[in-house]
């Protein structure tokens, strides 16, 4: 009599997981390698047949605050103003993405605590030739500028005016008049930085010069500095796109989990990240983000994120405590209250609450909870990456990392962690034999 092996649903789900978990590994390590191939590449300093082929327009700068449209004409005088040196000591660079050629701005050349509009001015000498001639905008400048030849208007970043709307610094490209090369010019620069921003002691206007080069030497350099741009920044697309994928696996795993509420919270949770950490990419790369939205969302986004985390991590154990529930959505309003009326004593105790309340979430999980390692993992790491200032920063672990020269937030690492392990743990509230 032949016999017959009968799969049960239990195994069926067991083999399910498996290939699950085999899945979010070969994820994680495409992300990773993606990441890696792509800091590597736009780490590289900027070739020296290039740099040797272009002028960097560093050194003394005139530099005069307040605001005159005629500071940009060709014989404004400007013999009264202050000099600035715009020359980098070797080997500097900021310290976000990694931008070379980085000098302190005007906070650090004796004008701290201003914000508002001021000018840079310097005569310069175009190479004569047939080659048709270029400036390369500088890639770093609180908070936005123009740029000005002989007294035109070139372009800049943003748009100034009575009503300025800021945005990131990119790498642009300024054509300079035909008739341009052999003769001498005058470079105007209009920088404003917005009130309150930039807390740094060398904040303010320039932090780069510009470069002049001929073409095709400039398209050169201008892909090599949106090639290290994009780099600064690719993180914060690569882990946004991972934070949706695992939103889609727990959605897919939703009808069978075993922690329904958990994924529904977990998911508005990850989504308020993922869009957190894309901003960041938004505003560097494009203009669909003025900085004062970037900086109004920064400073917000953060509550609903911590208490939609709360309820969630709430939800992991056998039953809510309808007690955590109200002292989230409280610290959640303090918070509110706290960013928006930048109340940094409130907003500061609304965050010290949440990591409170999520400690004694995670001591209800190591007594009671299922798959309490993982779970724990996972909600630690997650703490991380909420509250990193408050946590890691006693620790002394630094804010940012330069691997390849490159910038990668400690923030980024640590998603790095926390969202693979909140996949598995996802794929874990399946069903499965050992639960049968």
């Amino acid at each position: 009599m032949a016999e017959y092996t009968v799969r049960t649903p239990a195994t069926s789900s067991d083999a399910t997981q498996r290939k699950l978990i085999a899945g979010i590994v070969i994820t994680t390590l495409m992300a990773v390698a993606i990441v890696t191939a792509d800091l590597a590449s736009g780490g590289r300093p900027d070739p020296p047949a290039l740099r040797a082929a272009a002028v960097l327009l560093d050194g003394s700068w005139r530099f005069q605050t307040g605001d005159d449209p005629h500071w940009a004409d060709v014989h404004a005088d400007d013999r009264s103003w202050e000099t600035v040196d715009l020359t980098a000591l070797p080997g500097s660079h900021d310290g976000d993405v990694g931008l070379p050629d980085y000098v302190g701005g005007w906070m650090a050349h004796g004008h701290p605590g201003y914000h508002g509009y001021a000018w840079y001015r310097r005569a310069v000498m175009v190479p004569a030739g047939r080659a048709a001639w270029e400036i390369l905008g500088p890639t770093l400048v609180e908070d936005g500028y123009e740029l000005y030849w002989n007294g035109r208007l070139l372009g800049g970043s943003g748009r100034l005016g009575p009503a300025p709307r800021l945005t990131g610094t990119r790498p642009l490209r300024f054509a300079l008049p035909a008739d341009a090369a052999g003769t001498r010019g005058v470079i105007a620069v209009r920088a404003y930085m917005r009130p309150g921003s930039g807390g740094s002691a060398d904040g303010g206007g320039l932090h780069s010069a510009p470069i002049l080069a001929p073409r095709p030497v400039s398209e050169a350099l201008h892909r090599v500095q949106w090639a290290r741009t994009i780099a600064g920044y690719i993180v914060d697309v690569i882990e946004p796109a991972v934070m949706f994928a695992v939103i889609g696996l727990a959605l897919w795993c939703w009808s069978r989990s075993s922690h329904k509420s958990f994924l529904i919270l977990a998911c508005i949770a990850l989504a308020l990240m993922a869009e957190r950490r894309l901003n960041n990419a938004l505003v560097a790369w494009t203009d669909l983000l003025d900085l004062a939205t970037y900086a109004w969302l920064a400073s917000v986004m953060w509550v609903p994120m911590v208490a939609a985390w709360t309820l969630a991590w709430n939800r992991w154990g056998l039953r809510p405590w309808r007690s955590i529930d109200v002292l989230a959505v409280v610290l959640a309003v303090a918070g509110a209250l706290g960013a928006v009326t930048h109340a940094a004593s409130v907003s500061s105790g609304s965050r010290l609450g949440s990591i409170a309340v999520l400690v004694v979430i995670g001591a209800r999980i190591a007594r009671t909870g299922p798959r309490r390692i993982l779970a724990l993992g996972t909600l630690a790491s997650i703490m991380a990456a909420l509250f990193g200032g408050e946590l890691l920063d006693p620790m002394g672990v630094p804010g940012i990392w330069f691997p390849f020269g490159i910038g990668v937030s400690r923030t980024q690492y640590v998603y790095a962690m926390a969202v693979p392990l909140l996949a598995f743990l996802i794929v874990r509230t399946l069903p499965s034999e050992e639960n049968a």
